[in-house]
């Protein structure tokens, strides 16, 4: 009897969050400004009825979401943690995953901005605080702003892993809430840096700096040339069923694998 009442209560707890008309979708600011919203745009004109309910606040909260089941995809830019995985399945929650696009963090600065290129190293000590002037790196002088995501962003922490050594970001970084308002921030500042998806580089202001002389392209993040590159994800718990399956499968399927090549992210196929 108790396992007949938890089933349904599960059942019950499903339907709340991807009932035949909706879906929640939570998570990667990366994945849910832009693409995702596309994706589903496309879906609803095959699935007349179905709508999206998207928060796009972090990687993060697609996770807290996923675990205390107010969604039933968690989009993120990033691998789920060691600790959100045994939080889950101390709630009964299975993360699982599906690799949906691939990307590349690319670095950004201004325009007007006398910079060309930058080595990992230097990328490293610019975002730690180590290097403060342009000057250090060949620029033509002025104290460094750096622009990063905040805590609870999936790039924060991957570009922590790919180009920090895990070291802390500089004490003085401005932390913004997504990959549009950094590439705001320093197109309107010519000291300014930061990062962003690869869907973002088309933003006015600014300009990608190659690393050790790999820039992002579809083509360096597929061969792992371009340093920064990484895979983004859905999470689902367990195996998605019913009109989540339909969405995932859509994502990863030609056609939605078109609107993820459109966007500016790296199709998986």
């Amino acid at each position: 009897m108790k396992k007949l009442l938890v089933t349904a209560l599960v059942a019950i707890s499903s339907l709340t969050i991807a009932r035949a008309d909706t879906i929640v979708i939570k998570g990667s600011d990366t994945l849910g400004a832009k693409l995702v919203p596309q994706l589903a745009e496309q879906f609803k004109s095959q699935h007349p009825g179905t709508t999206f309910d998207i928060a796009a606040e972090g990687s993060a909260t697609g996770f807290a979401a996923l675990i205390d089941k107010t969604a039933a995809i968690g989009m993120a830019s990033r691998p789920a943690k060691p600790e959100e995985i045994a939080n889950g399945k101390t709630k009964g929650v299975e993360l699982k995953e599906t690799v949906v696009a691939y990307d590349g963090i690319a670095v950004i600065v201004n325009t007007a901005s006398s910079i060309k290129s930058l080595t990992k190293k230097q990328v490293e000590q610019i975002f730690t605080g180590e290097i403060t002037d342009w000057s250090a790196v060949g620029g033509s002088g002025g104290k460094i702003s750096v622009y990063t995501r905040n805590t609870s962003s999936g790039t924060y922490a991957e570009f922590k892993e790919l180009a920090m050594k895990k070291r802390d970001y500089a004490q003085d970084s401005q932390k913004l809430a997504g990959n549009e308002q950094i590439a705001q921030e320093v197109g309107k500042n010519p000291n300014g840096v930061g990062y962003v998806g690869l869907a973002y580089t088309k933003a006015s202001g600014i300009k990608v700096v190659p690393i050790d002389g790999a820039t992002p392209s579809k083509e360096s993040v597929l061969a792992k040339s371009y340093p920064y590159a990484r895979p983004t994800f859905f999470y689902t718990n367990g195996n998605p069923i019913g009109v989540v399956k339909d969405f995932i499968d859509f994502t990863v399927a030609p056609d939605g694998q078109k609107i993820v090549e459109q966007v500016g992210f790296v199709p998986i196929k």
